[in-house]
């Protein structure tokens, strides 16, 4: 059985009357009272957001695109985007609470602009229902949606479905199609889900074990094609494969925010040379293996060494007790770029890689000329960071590695990861500073960044050493397990050996191409959607009205 698609025709069967006034009405259900919508939507958000990490129970990414189609069949446009935004903000809200710790307003702003967005765009998805097949529409919405909030306003990607997924069986679909092929398939689950629903509570003639049946298949095929991702061949061992011991330092900094920033700066470095030392002094009484990789975080040192001789004198020499090469989150003036420095022992720093992708309002700016007429918060930033604009690979003195690096924010990025992989990359780095978003306790910036670092892993099919200053830290291995994992406000030395990939995954070789089919797909649906539409209001506009009296209109 299919459920009608709305604005189709809807004929009594031949000789039986229309249904009378008063009677049960045959077909879809009506539109779900906004006094019990939007709460539902509001449910829905916050069930979404308990699907990404520090809750992380991933089926609930599933349920809240689910409860979108529900709240949102056959509401008018005015009222779609209401329930969107109440869904957005039941979502992002928690998702991004972490963010309260730079400010509240900074919190406010964000979640708010995002759940704007988000209910603007649930209209497109609202008219995607007057198509037949509109499951398969609905999860290409949620990959354009996905897609769009990635690059506009702010280029901010966090809430994608697929990053939801890195402990799920779902998640090595990532090695195929990326994620946004694995946010289609989860949207697709969901939307199912929703038709399965209103096929069964749709008031049509007939047993309604009739309409279980195809509901019951159409929702277990779905499920069984997403969760079908565990029988993916990943994280695939090749004869004669190289492999690398690595190291992730977590120097851990300190809690008050009160401590003069250049006392600060200096102590950060000093935790992490004396973590490295403590290594290095592990490795020398063979208590450990001699690492062949040493990654320090983000803003490991926030004083450009080639400024501060005290500053470099101290890495120097963490360098060349540990004796090997150690990778350095540096902040380098003169422009003021955040950049990952490799460091090789009595050769100080030998190759810089510049972070590509700035934070908006954090390392620039956004519209600046405009804001600092209207607030002096742009002062906060006073000069913008220099974005880098090229992939780097670092090889010079690192054997059989070829380290790829993306620092922070940068990791939700797929095309930036790509690139690493595409340059020559076997290994990955992810260099993040979380202490700023974790000083009341929260977890949640550093957890959803690690589990996008494993969905990467398992893109790319690359390990990645995961460093932060503050936690958490983790090494990942290319099948996205955590093979190493630090705590929180903790100093911690990781070490993990990992194997050192060369070839390249389906989902690789595809490049974007995948996002920008189902962002095509779900613009041309819309595109029908809306004709259907208009051809509907000028049918309607050319039918003459019914008598007076309620008699009917003949031609």
């Amino acid at each position: 059985m299919q459920l009608i698609p709305e604005g189709s025709a809807r004929m009594a069967p031949a000789g039986q009357p229309p249904a009378a006034s008063g009677e049960r009405p045959v077909g879809p259900l009506a539109a779900l009272p906004l006094r019990w919508a939007v709460p539902a939507a509001l449910a829905g958000g916050l069930a979404l957001a308990g699907a990404f990490p520090p809750v992380g129970i991933w089926p609930l990414a599933v349920a809240g695109p689910a409860v979108l189609v529900l709240v949102l069949y056959r509401q008018s446009l005015r009222a779609s985007f209401g329930i969107g935004l109440a869904f957005g903000v039941a979502f992002f809200v928690p998702l991004l609470s972490w963010l309260v710790n730079v400010a509240w307003y900074a919190w406010a702003a964000l979640a708010i602009a995002e759940a704007v967005i988000f209910g603007l765009l649930c209209i497109g998805q609202r008219l995607l229902f007057r198509l037949p097949g509109w499951p398969v529409a609905v999860a290409c919405w949620w990959v354009a949606a996905e897609a769009m909030r990635a690059r506009w306003p702010y280029a901010f990607p966090w809430g994608r479905l697929a990053m939801s997924q890195a402990g799920s069986p779902t998640a090595h679909w990532a090695a195929i199609g990326g994620p946004p092929l694995l946010s289609f398939l989860v949207a697709l689950a969901g939307a199912t889900l929703a038709w399965a629903v209103l096929v069964l509570l749709s008031r049509r003639p007939g047993p309604r074990w009739r309409r279980l049946v195809p509901a019951g298949l159409a929702v277990a095929g779905v499920s069984a094609l997403a969760l079908g991702g565990a029988l993916l061949p990943v994280d695939q061992a090749v004869p004669g494969e190289r492999s690398a011991e690595v190291a992730a330092i977590q120097g851990d900094v300190p809690h008050a925010r009160n401590i003069p920033d250049l006392l600060r700066a200096s102590t950060v470095t000093q935790n992490h040379a004396a973590a490295t030392e403590a290594l290095a002094a592990a490795v020398a009484a063979g208590r450990r293996p001699a690492p062949d990789l040493v990654v320090w975080p983000e803003n490991s040192t926030d004083l450009d060494p080639s400024l501060y001789l005290p500053i470099y004198t101290t890495i120097a020499s963490a360098v060349r007790a540990v004796d090997r090469p150690v990778l350095v989150g540096a902040l380098l003036e003169n422009p003021l770029r955040n950049t990952g420095q490799l460091w090789l022992p009595r050769r100080g720093p030998v190759a810089v890689y510049v972070k590509r992708k700035l934070v908006p309002f954090g390392e620039s700016i956004p519209f600046r000329s405009l804001l600092k007429h209207i607030t002096s918060l742009v002062n906060l930033q006073p000069v913008n960071f220099t974005a880098g604009d090229k992939a780097v690979v670092f090889h010079r003195g690192l054997g059989a590695i070829r380290l790829g690096d993306v620092i922070c924010y940068e990791v939700g990025f797929d095309g930036l990861v790509r690139s690493e992989v595409a340059a020559g990359a076997n290994l990955l780095a992810v260099q993040s500073n979380d202490a700023t978003f974790e000083v009341d306790g929260q977890s949640g910036e550093s957890t959803q960044q690690v589990a996008m670092a494993r969905i990467q892993a398992i893109t790319s099919d690359r390990a990645v050493v995961y460093a932060s200053t503050t936690g958490e830290s983790a090494i990942i291995s290319p099948s996205g397990a955590v093979l190493a994992r630090s705590g929180l406000w903790q100093r911690a030395e990781l070490e993990a050996r990992v194997p050192l990939r060369t070839g390249l995954t389906l989902a690789d070789r595809l490049g974007g191409w995948p996002e920008a089919v189902l962002t095509g797909l779900a613009i041309a649906a819309l595109a029908l959607a809306v004709a259907g539409a208009l051809r509907e209001r000028r049918r309607a506009g050319s039918r003459p009205a019914a008598p007076a009296g309620g008699g009917t209109a003949h031609n």
